[in-house]
């Protein structure tokens, strides 16, 4: 079993940033491909930026590609989303999520095993 706890969202003007942080219980981190995906009202959850366990795969989604940068820290149990150039395209509910893998790969479909409870991003025009 592992838990995922959001932080970071919040309201932020466009051109602005904000750095979204994951916390993950458990002891086999590494063993977990996780990725941020969002979901914004009346919209399918849409992925964002998965990354393998060690880290050496990312995937990006076109929307967030040259703007967001995905990071984990093996050691610290955590994955970090920086977000920068926001627009109020961005406004969504971010969520974090892991699935076990038993390779080192990035994951990208939307069937992941564990899911945070989402922090709110809205970026203001």
């Amino acid at each position: 079993q592992v838990q995922l706890v959001e932080s970071g969202g919040g309201l932020v003007q466009a051109g602005g940033s904000l750095r979204l942080s994951c916390a993950a219980s458990g002891r086999t981190f590494s063993s977990y491909a996780m990725g941020w995906f969002r979901q914004s009202p009346g919209k399918e959850r849409e992925v964002v930026a998965p990354i393998s366990g060690s880290g050496g795969g990312i995937y990006y989604a076109s929307s967030a590609k040259g703007r967001f940068t995905i990071t984990r820290d093996n050691a610290k149990n955590t994955v970090s989303l920086q977000m920068n150039s926001l627009n109020p395209a961005d406004t969504a509910v971010y969520y974090c999520a892991a699935h076990r893998l038993n390779y080192d790969g990035v994951y990208v479909s939307p069937t992941y095993d564990y899911w945070g409870q989402g922090t709110q991003v809205t970026v203001s025009s």
